[in-house]
């Protein structure tokens, strides 16, 4: 058995994906931590008597960043007071396993604990979202529906920033997503270590160098409680792709994840590139880039039946959010029985001012979104 290369004189007991280096457990956990205090310090993440909400899945980043953190905060002193801030998506299966899991890190590390529900938030749990959109696009619903319960999961903390446990991977994967769908905007923030959406509430990165193997190796060698699962619906989401080809590349150069990350900061926006401007939204008032944010577009969709509303270009979704707000401003009863009969793009059998419910329902792919008439 080789011996650790800190030369500490025990034994090495794994070998550093990140490095190579052999090493022993004591020396990998010191080596661990201290390069994530270093990540912390360096990119000044956290003030002198902060709150700070964790956000917790029960998964292995946020398990691990909420043990090191408390034991950071403890070690070198970062006086913050620290909450876990968990999403529960409704998932059947997954998501309702998971929360035990946050709940015994919420004991384990002495945490206060905040859920909040896509039910409770949006009126919709994710698997009543699949039995509507399908296994497609359900990760489009529940990206930006999470994005947005933690940020007011955080307002309503009232915390002064929110971890997320983003690793080297994941952020070297949405490097790839968006080099591949050619998404500028995001390709200019995506490898930011402290984001903010202009609500005040800055989000941070503290385990933005640390790959993802070597998180697994620190909580089986530290005997964490996480939950392992992969959700239902993950399959088939886009993000998939890119992280097939990160470990392809990976497998040739381990250092790959860094260099894309490097890559990803000192890649440039040429000042002639047009840029989003944030803006408030005029229904929910959450930042966006558009005048409807996202999540009130989905929602609308959902709302009135045609679940695939959101899905596509903003210029046509405006569009047709424009022609549901024109068909709103007439009730149906107005528009004649034989209209009404007509009226076949709503799905859940409810008309477009939600007056009737013995519409006929189709198949969305009857509907054509862009006009927002059944062909």
């Amino acid at each position: 058995m080789p011996v650790c290369s800190i030369h500490c004189g025990r034994n090495a007991v794994l070998k550093r994906p990140k490095t190579g280096d052999a090493l022993c457990k004591e020396c990998f956990f010191e080596a661990f931590e201290s390069e994530i205090h270093f990540t912390i310090t360096r990119a000044k993440l956290f003030k002198p008597n902060s709150t700070v909400a964790i956000a917790a899945s029960g998964g292995k980043d946020s398990t691990v960043l909420a043990y090191v953190m408390k034991m950071l905060n403890e070690k070198y002193n970062y006086k913050l007071k620290l909450f876990l801030l968990s999403i529960d998506e409704g998932i059947t299966g997954y998501r309702d396993d998971s929360l035990n899991t946050v709940k015994q890190n919420r004991d384990d590390y002495e945490m206060p604990l905040k859920i909040l529900s896509y039910k409770d938030l949006y009126g919709w749990t994710m698997d009543e979202i699949v039995a509507e959109i399908g296994r497609k696009n359900n990760c489009t619903f529940c990206g930006v529906f999470r994005r947005q319960a933690l940020d007011r999961g955080a307002h309503l903390l009232k915390v002064d920033c929110l971890a997320t446990g983003h690793n080297a991977d994941d952020i070297a994967e949405t490097v790839l997503m968006n080099i591949l769908r050619g998404d500028v905007a995001r390709l200019n923030r995506c490898t930011s270590i402290v984001t903010d959406n202009g609500d005040g509430i800055p989000r941070v990165k503290p385990l933005k160098y640390t790959y993802e193997k070597e998180i697994v190796m620190y909580a089986y060698f530290k005997k964490l409680v996480y939950f392992s699962t992969e959700c239902v619906f993950a399959p088939n989401a886009y993000r998939g792709h890119a992280r097939m080809l990160l470990k392809d590349m990976e497998k040739i150069d381990p250092s790959v994840i860094m260099k894309i990350i490097q890559s990803g900061e000192t890649l440039k926006v040429k000042s002639t590139a047009k840029l989003p401007t944030l803006m408030n939204c005029t229904r929910c008032g959450y930042i966006s880039s558009q005048e409807t944010c996202k999540a009130c577009v989905l929602l609308e969709g959902l709302n009135k039946g045609l679940p695939k509303l959101g899905i596509g270009k903003s210029s046509k979704v405006k569009k047709a959010l424009d022609d549901i707000q024109q068909n709103d401003s007439l009730c149906c009863s107005a528009r004649g029985n034989s209209n009404v009969n007509n009226i076949k793009d709503l799905k859940d059998k409810k008309c477009l001012c939600l007056g009737s419910q013995n519409v006929l329902s189709v198949q969305i792919d009857e509907i054509s979104l862009e006009k927002l008439t059944v062909e």
